[in-house]
């Protein structure tokens, strides 16, 4: 593994590292929300390579933005049920 500098400024690379075959992508929250905990213990360990934190980090960072998909459609279906007019968007509920 090596790291290498890329731009004008500290945007680093892993080089070597070894890529992943295609991964299945959750198609549900609960399920997304267990494979978050999972990471966040294995990170939590500490006992982790840099390598394999960094890998970590990032499978949590996709599950998040999968997990954020699945909602952002789970509002969309609510809205799209009260389209009577009632829909009051999340961010307004206080």
């Amino acid at each position: 593994m090596a790291l290498t500098r890329r731009g004008g400024w500290a945007s680093f690379c892993l080089m070597g590292t070894k890529k992943k075959t295609k991964e299945e992508t959750p198609e549900r929250f609960e399920d997304v929300l267990k494979g978050l905990g999972q990471i966040v213990e294995k990170l939590e360990a500490s006992d982790l390579p840099l390598e394999e934190s960094l890998r970590a980090f990032e499978d949590g960072v996709k599950l998040s933005r999968t997990g954020q998909e699945i909602l952002d459609a789970a509002e969309r279906r609510v809205e799209r049920l009260l389209a009577d007019g009632t829909t009051v968007p999340v961010e307004d509920e206080n």
